[in-house]
């Protein structure tokens, strides 16, 4: 009798998507914060506090980058291995890794690890599934790989050859993941004029944020005009996004005293692009974060709340989130009957979730931010900063990581955590279900605005 009620039990919460996902990032961050917490991990041969521990095992596992000690300084080679493959397979997923064993033994993808996948990598269909889950991990490694190439024109010679190509693949993973782990010590500051290491790592952060969906499409189409309206409105986003970012950190920091004050007109424009790719959720810098204006930090931290796209190794509200709210708001003040883009028509539904996730995200910013005001004494924008980072899981911050109250950091882990599955994915995971009713109550007058 107790085991068909354990078998029902488990039965039930294999066959929820959203609790598959919740758990098996619960379990990797619990995994990777009992090793980090060993000796054998660290350069001074100590153990790790378990907060700390646990914090740079949350922070790697969903892809984040906040840490509060030096990854390049203060981990060994083994402690870097570990942080990297966390990495690695929080950008990927659990359950893209968890597949590809079938795919080796060539087994057929079970029904509920299809499921799983559809629910991962935010598709509307499980049509297709086995092979956007091919091209997923096809497309990961070639594009790392890739990156980790052009990288070690610039890493070798100036680390020697092991060191360097470790470096290479290090930073590679990190850049693609959306990561913003750096085992250099100061990010990309020192190279912050280097053209090369520059461009390698936009490009892998943007192309890892534009999501698997959109990759995917315009590897097999290959034109603008034949991909989905999803796609276009991905790409045009983050195109303005990053132009607009650029130009406002550029205006702001170039004036009275901003960081970019004495670094030339091609060093000005590639740290301005720098940091708007960046700060959408890599967490990479090529400038000191903590001396930028405070109006520079609201502009990043609206970028860092947009974030990535669905799909992407990336966090935040989502580009699509924030695009069809903005479409939704321009139809109601032209007095549109609905929500147009591309000539076709948004959803209802589509609409309430874009509204539910951005006023579940803006009200955790809120609470953390408002609870760390109480235990911790940092500025409100330093604090702000830092919250929207992690929930974003971009990984910038302002300076105040290390020095976080052991309850600032377990709030700050709980953002990242719930970042990186999405508020949706968690309520989903523990019993919200759709409230169907047979009833349709008559509409009321409210009065807005």
């Amino acid at each position: 009798m107790q085991k068909n009620i354990l078998k029902r039990t488990f039965d039930k919460a294999t066959g929820n998507p959203a609790f598959v996902l919740s758990m098996g990032f619960l379990i990797l961050i619990s995994l990777g914060g009992l090793i980090l917490s060993t000796p054998y991990v660290t350069q001074t041969g100590k153990s790790t506090g378990l907060i700390n521990s646990f914090f740079v095992a949350a922070s790697a596992s969903c892809v984040t980058g906040l840490t509060p000690v030096n990854t390049g300084l203060y981990w060994n080679t083994l402690g870097q291995v570990v942080i990297i493959t966390l990495i690695q397979i929080g950008g990927l997923g659990i359950m893209t890794l968890a597949s590809i064993i079938p795919l080796i033994l060539r087994k057929k993808i079970g029904i509920k690890s299809r499921q799983i996948l559809k629910e991962q990598l935010n598709v509307e269909s499980m049509e297709g599934m086995v092979r956007l889950f091919r091209y997923v991990l096809v497309f990961t490694l070639t594009v790392e790989a890739l990156g980790a190439l052009f990288l070690s024109f610039r890493f070798v010679p100036t680390y020697g050859l092991g060191k360097g190509i470790w470096y290479s693949i290090f930073h590679s993973i990190s850049a693609f993941c959306n990561a913003g782990f750096d085992i250099m010590g100061d990010s990309i500051y020192p190279l912050r004029k280097d053209i090369l290491v520059n461009i390698t790592l936009m490009l892998l952060i943007v192309i890892g944020g534009l999501g698997f969906i959109v990759t995917s499409e315009f590897f097999y189409r290959r034109k603008f005009k034949q991909v989905s309206t999803h796609s276009k409105l991905v790409l045009i986003i983050n195109a303005v996004l990053i132009l607009f970012g650029a130009l406002g950190f550029l205006i702001l920091e170039s004036i009275q005293k901003g960081v970019l004050v004495g670094e030339g007109i091609k060093g000005s424009i590639l740290e301005s692009f720098f940091q708007s790719v960046s700060a959408r959720t890599a967490g990479f810098y090529s400038v000191n974060l903590s001396n930028i204006k405070d109006s520079t930090s609201l502009l990043l931290i609206g970028l860092m709340f947009i974030g990535g796209s669905p799909g992407s190794t990336a966090g935040g509200i989502k580009t699509t989130t924030f695009g069809v709210l903005v479409i939704a708001t321009y139809s109601v003040i032209k007095s549109q009957k609905e929500p147009v883009v591309f000539n076709k028509h948004i959803g209802n539904e589509t609409i309430k979730k874009a509204l539910s996730i951005f006023m579940i995200s803006l009200a955790i910013v809120l609470m953390v931010t408002f609870a760390i005001t109480i235990t911790d004494d940092f500025t409100l924008v330093d604090t702000l900063y830092e919250v929207v980072s992690a929930l974003a899981t971009v990984g910038a911050s302002r300076g105040i990581t290390s020095s976080l109250s052991k309850i600032a950091k377990i709030l700050i882990g709980l953002c990242m955590y719930l970042g990186r599955i999405g508020p949706m994915t968690m309520a989903l995971a523990f019993g919200l279900k759709p409230d169907e009713k047979l009833i349709r109550y008559p509409e009321c007058f409210i009065s807005i605005g």
